[in-house]
């Protein structure tokens, strides 16, 4: 059921993060603007969109036709603004970036739109004095695989108000997501804390030669029995995305040790950034983990 409030979402930025966002907004009936400046990422987005409903038997073929429809996709940022009831920003995790663009949102938006960074390791309140409604603006953290039911943590800036957290709130939970608030101001928020430490150290087990990133993805699979282990969560991720908010962390801290691993680096040297490149520690679309057998070890 749609938030009785909010009736259209303007998703900035159309890559992994944003394309799932954009269907599963669609899929409970909002109007969706979803915004690119490539055309090229919105072609990806959309065939990502067809393949994902293509897995959906429960559904007729005029549903998912209505459901696409409700999904508008442009390159012009004022198209997709100025008739937001919410706007939420996918772009990469750059502070300065992310000013920028809140600043002319600011400008685009009406009024009474709210303004939600994704970001997974930036703090609105780094962002909200470039706009003239710091109380409208907070982060809504989607948690991947946005489209599983998964989790949002809701977070404050320093002006948020209790109205807002609880249109962010209403919303998440009429796409059927578990809403999260975090209780004070935290880079990583909740789930990203506990995901860095796991990431971390599985990347450390690989840089240091102690096993292979199969192995560490068997391990975390077969007794967590989830169906993807953390290398294939970074692949989704985004391994420049991982880089990026590791990076944050880094010019928190000042300490090296929150440096990216080497292992990471080589990787996006390479261009091999993850399932939106079609490799990363795995290959795409179909990759090792999710043939039968690859669990148990009899196939690499």
């Amino acid at each position: 059921m749609r938030s009785k409030q909010l009736e259209t979402i303007s998703i900035i930025g159309a890559g992994t993060m944003g394309a799932q966002i954009a269907l599963l907004c669609a899929a409970h009936n909002y109007q969706v603007w979803l915004f690119s400046r490539s055309e090229q990422t919105l072609q990806r987005a959309t065939q990502g969109h067809a393949k994902r409903l293509a897995t959906l038997q429960q559904m007729t073929v005029e549903e998912k036709t209505a459901l696409l429809e409700r999904i508008r996709l442009t390159t012009d940022l004022y198209q997709a603004a100025n008739q937001a009831d919410l706007l939420i920003e996918n772009a990469p995790e750059d502070l300065s970036l992310k000013r920028e663009l809140f600043a002319q949102f600011d400008r685009l938006c009406p009024a009474q739109t709210i303004l939600a960074t994704n970001s997974s390791s930036l703090r609105a309140s780094a962002i909200e004095d470039v706009t003239r409604r710091p109380e409208r603006v907070l982060n809504l953290h989607f948690v991947t695989p946005v489209w599983d039911g998964s989790c949002v943590e809701l977070m404050r800036g320093s002006r948020t108000s209790d109205e807002t957290i609880e249109q962010a709130r209403g919303f998440a939970r009429s796409l059927g997501l578990i809403p999260l608030l975090v209780q004070k101001e935290s880079t990583g928020f909740i789930f990203g804390r506990i995901w860095r430490a796991v990431k971390k150290e599985s990347l450390n087990v690989v840089e240091e030669g102690v096993a292979t990133h199969e192995d560490v993805d068997r391990a975390w699979m077969s007794l967590t029995k989830m169906p993807i282990g953390p290398f294939g969560l970074m692949d989704s991720i985004g391994l420049d995305v991982v880089r990026d908010v590791e990076m944050e962390y880094y010019r928190l801290s000042g300490n090296e040790a929150d440096l990216p691993p080497r292992v990471l680096l080589d990787k996006i040297e390479q261009g091999e950034l993850g399932l939106k490149t079609g490799k990363g520690f795995y290959s795409y679309p179909q990759p090792a983990f999710q043939n039968p057998g690859w669990l148990r070890g009899e196939e690499e």
